[in-house]
């Protein structure tokens, strides 16, 4: 397995084990025993409720080089330019570009599998739950879509807990 896609698998396992301590906390309900799955189902599953759940992970990053910044890559002089171009723009509006763009790419999915939530970790240190919990009502769910819940973990340690954005 190449490098990158150990990683990604780490981050996914990471943010759902994340999720599923906040999702306990919050409901007292057990949420247990995650595995990896393969490309047609979602990222991983768990047992909730006695029964398989699965769960497709995204993080919200903002764009590719924050990405490359939060995951302590090498930036090249060009993106550390870009990035000091995105601290200038508006904070809110490119928190909600950024979710409405997950939510739409993620929308167009289709997994073999009963039941799928997805659940979107955000890595970006500028944007807080609060900040998320503020543009609620202008975030769009594209339909159709496969998703019985959509979360999203408030920061990247899973601190400030989750906040359900559907239904």
């Amino acid at each position: 397995m190449h490098h990158s896609e150990e990683e990604k698998i780490a981050l996914e396992h990471d943010a759902a084990k994340l999720f599923m301590r906040c999702y306990e906390r919050n409901t007292g309900k057990p949420i247990r025993h995650i595995w990896h799955n393969d490309p047609m189902r979602p990222d991983v599953s768990c047992l909730f409720e006695g029964e398989r759940l699965d769960i497709e992970i995204a993080h919200l990053y903002g764009s590719e080089e924050e990405a490359m910044e939060v995951l302590g890559r090498d930036l090249s002089e060009k993106t550390k330019q870009i990035l000091a171009q995105l601290k200038e723009e508006p904070a809110d509006e490119r928190l909600l570009k950024s979710l409405n763009r997950i939510l739409e790419n993620k929308s167009s999915k289709r997994y073999k599998t009963e039941r799928v939530w997805l659940v979107i970790r955000n890595t970006h240190p500028a944007w807080k739950q609060e900040d998320i919990k503020a543009l609620e009502h202008l975030i769009t769910m594209p339909e159709p879509h496969v998703f019985e819940k959509v979360w999203i973990l408030g920061d990247i340690e899973g601190k400030s807990g989750i906040v359900r954005i559907y239904p």
